[in-house]
């Protein structure tokens, strides 16, 4: 049998770049070389795209001399990874599937897979709405509401805003409720610029601090609440895992908490009734269609101390991937092993690419 050809793309132009690449790492020490030809491309934070057979810690160690500078056009009559070492396109390797694990902006946002769409090449995860809808949180939550799905109140304010007229920006923040407050990029993940607010001096430097990361900020209502995690895998008839709970080292779960100091726990399963467990379960494949979604997510919850109360959180289209990351774990847990995950979304990946090339591209007249 040939080798199935599998470009593994990472870094990326994001806060959460550092985090792309400890997913990569523990990504390619699965894939099976005698099963995959692996081609590692990675994404500078300037933008550019390298590719060698040590671009991941190229990458880590910032030196990227030795790589060699490469695309994936979009022209669906040029497919493969192209080498640009000379300033025109020459053909390095042909591409069956391409595995992203580019977290955040320009990554899991909408834009990469617009360009996968394009060169009409199969890619792992959800399409272009999945991963722009899942991304933005204000929207995110809009959707998430028209499906009857409850969310935490929030409000979308604006980065021109904040700098304009802090005051006013303050004033309409304090209304979604009492403090704390939560304030985050609306467009990132993994805990990034996120901030934990108490007072109106913490909400100004959140503000601020959000709006470093992101032109819409999302202004949320604390709860005090259990964080309860879900992973979603499938295309058109998704599966949801055992959920698993996490348990914050720190005021809530950080980025410091989930990829330096990797102290938060996580309890799998989570210890939770079984009608709790199941209505978790049901939102979560409800959420993930209702956007859309394909191939992997995981979906975030939060189960409110007091009421009993869930509430949904946020769709990760492209969740971590490193060894401490929940959704793998949780697929661990429900009896799918890490190696066998990597294969079944290569899979799902081919067969949605199937489906799109069922699509006609052409007017038909039916007279």
């Amino acid at each position: 049998m040939e080798k199935m050809r599998v470009v593994v793309l990472f870094g990326g132009r994001s806060g959460e770049h550092e985090v792309s690449l400890a997913s990569a790492r523990s990504l390619l020490s699965v894939l099976d070389p005698a099963r995959y030809e692996v081609h590692q491309v990675g994404i500078t934070h300037e933008g550019a795209w390298l590719t060698g057979a040590e671009a991941r810690e190229a990458l880590e160690q910032g030196e990227s001399t030795r790589l060699t500078p490469c695309t994936i056009l979009p022209d669906p009559s040029r497919p493969g990874l192209y080498s640009l070492q000379d300033g025109t396109p020459g053909l390095l390797a042909a591409i069956d599937v391409v595995f992203p694990v580019l977290h955040g902006t320009f990554g899991e946002d909408g834009t990469l897979q617009g360009l996968l769409e394009m060169a009409d090449v199969a890619y792992v995860g959800a399409g272009v709405t999945g991963s722009a809808v899942g991304m933005d949180k204000g929207v995110f939550k809009d959707v998430m509401r028209a499906h009857g799905i409850p969310v935490v109140e929030a409000a979308i304010v604006l980065r021109s805003e904040i700098e304009r007229d802090m005051p006013a920006v303050q004033k309409r923040s304090e209304a979604v409720g009492p403090y704390p407050l939560f304030i985050k990029p609306a467009n990132l993940g993994s805990s990034v610029g996120i901030t934990k607010c108490n007072s109106r001096a913490d909400l100004g430097e959140g503000l601020l601090e959000a709006a470093a990361y992101d032109r819409r900020v999302l202004v949320e209502r604390g709860v005090e609440a259990r964080e309860i995690e879900v992973s979603v895998l499938g295309n058109d008839e998704p599966q949801a895992s055992v959920p698993g709970e996490v348990v914050p080292s720190r005021e809530f779960y950080s980025y410091e908490s989930k990829y330096v100091d990797g102290t938060s726990g996580l309890l799998i399963p989570a210890p939770l009734p079984p009608e709790t467990s199941a209505e978790i379960r049901a939102t979560a494949v409800k959420a993930f269609q209702a956007i859309d979604c394909a191939g992997m997510a995981r979906v975030d919850f939060f189960l409110e101390k007091e009421t009993g109360r869930i509430y949904l959180n946020e769709v990760n289209t492209i969740p971590g991937f490193t060894s401490i990351s929940m959704y793998p774990k949780l697929w661990e847990a429900s009896g799918l092993a890490y190696p066998q995950l990597v294969e079944r979304l290569i899979t799902l990946a081919l067969e949605r690419k199937a489906e799109r090339d069922r699509t006609e591209r052409r007017f038909r007249s039916t007279s």
